[in-house]
């Protein structure tokens, strides 16, 4: 029976699998993004997010828990100098699955997996929905439709000097 046992194995020893977690956490701390599929991504969530919360406070002890994961003195480094300061008010949830579609070989289905403060396209589309109004008014219809038939567009000529 397998009572309570949630955790997606991957289809590898453990062994194979806590290396590739490690080596996935590594890469995503690097760039920022990596394309991984689905079941992968879910796995890195849990994986990598408790060592983001760790590198929240920069103590010895910390940094020696996220090195035993990790492995990687690079990106422990990068984790604790900068991620850790761009994510301290943050109370979680510091990675975005993002599904693309599915693989061309074998069907997977694919995604991107990002940290959720370096992508500048989404904090620019959040402002913009900030921007707009939600609701209909006449008013501002008919203001709209109004403003672009009252200003026409004029062609400036350009003015010729007289050198005489």
């Amino acid at each position: 029976m397998r009572h309570n046992k949630k955790f997606n194995h991957l289809g590898r020893t453990a062994s194979h699998r806590s290396a590739m977690l490690s080596n996935m956490a590594c890469s995503l701390i690097k760039h920022k993004r990596i394309t991984t599929t689905v079941a992968k991504a879910k796995a890195l969530k849990k994986f990598v997010e408790p060592l983001i919360t760790k590198s929240k406070e920069d103590t010895t002890n910390s940094r020696r828990v996220v090195f035993s994961n990790l492995q990687d003195k690079i990106a422990v480094t990068e984790l604790f100098k900068e991620i850790s300061v761009k994510i301290a008010d943050r109370p979680g949830g510091y990675t975005r699955i993002i599904k693309t579609g599915n693989r061309l070989g074998d069907n997977a289905e694919m995604c991107f997996i990002e940290l959720v403060d370096y992508n500048e396209n989404m904090a620019k589309e959040k402002v913009a929905k900030k921007a707009t109004r939600t609701r209909r008014s006449k008013k501002a219809a008919s203001a709209a439709v109004e403003a672009p038939a009252t200003e026409a567009p004029k062609a400036e000529e350009p003015k010729a000097e007289s050198a005489e």
